[in-house]
């Protein structure tokens, strides 16, 4: 019972801090930005770890974050492996043949009103499918290895990104295409210097969807067939011997790996798109 205390306590004391960082006098500066986001992890590591010790949850049902920790860093050679295996071959080469193509077949689409009409609705058909009904029809096809994981990511991420790059190549005025046609420019000259700056923040945007999607992919397909490793078979087959802590150890470096995928692409974004009123502090 003193575990569950603990735990009331602790949550109700941090919770009155972020409020204080929330409202105080330096509640928009960076470094109360970043405090009260990491305050309040700490809470729920803190507070997970009380409520499974004092209410005595078995480990097979939730382990507590010790136990996920111990197994983080006595299985690393492991976790390591499945991570090469799921997030770099699969996950990373599924994205960048994804999101380049459906860059290519957005241009494509541009100069041609006829793709537009046929491809997007068929586009937007596909997107909408399951990943559990494409997944094994493409593990058929590709094999086991991470090649058939790189394939349903790119299914994925394709569509995503393309409607984005789509309707970024649109995002210009009447006036801005007029002008450029003034100065006699070409299709590719209006492309480089106009659309595609103008289009930066939607393809962005899609290249950001596109990371969360990317893993999800390549994890959720290698439980329809993969070698002995991965992330996905590694969760399968630990769920079936009841070995939560590594369970949560992958999830736990899936979390991770997708977290900073996310802010590199979002890191990138700000670079290239400093002008956007979005970016703007």
């Amino acid at each position: 019972m003193g575990w569950v205390v603990f735990a009331v306590a602790f949550w109700l004391a941090t919770w009155f801090l972020n409020a204080w960082i929330a409202r105080g006098p330096h509640a928009q500066t960076r470094a109360a930005g970043l405090l009260v986001p990491v305050i309040f992890g700490v809470t729920v590591i803190v507070v997970w770890e009380a409520l499974v010790r004092g209410l005595n949850v078995p480990g097979v049902i939730l382990p507590p974050p010790s136990a996920i920790w111990v197994k983080l860093v006595s299985a690393t050679d492991i976790l390591w492996e499945d991570f090469v295996q799921t997030f770099v071959k699969g996950a990373l080469s599924g994205y960048i043949i994804g999101c380049g193509a459906a860059f290519v077949t957005a241009v494509l689409i541009d100069r041609s009103p006829f793709l537009q009409r046929g491809l997007l609705p068929v586009g937007n058909f596909v997107a909408a499918l399951p990943i559990i009904g494409t997944a094994p029809i493409l593990v058929m096809w590709f094999g086991f290895d991470w090649q058939s994981k790189s394939a349903v990511v790119v299914v994925m991420v394709f569509f995503p990104m393309l409607v984005n790059t789509v309707q970024g190549l649109a995002d210009t005025t009447t006036m801005q295409r007029d002008l450029m046609h003034t100065y006699s420019a070409s299709y590719a000259q209006a492309l480089v210097k106009l659309r595609l700056p103008a289009a930066m923040p939607a393809i962005f945007n899609g290249l950001k969807i596109a990371t969360t999607l990317a893993l999800i992919g390549a994890i959720v397909a290698e439980f329809f067939g993969s070698p002995i490793k991965g992330m996905g078979f590694r969760i399968s087959t630990e769920v079936g011997r009841l070995g939560l802590d590594m369970v949560w150890a992958e999830i736990t470096v899936a979390a991770l790996a997708g977290s900073a995928f996310y802010g590199i692409v979002a890191m990138i974004e700000k670079g290239v798109t400093f002008w956007h009123p979005s970016q703007r502090s």
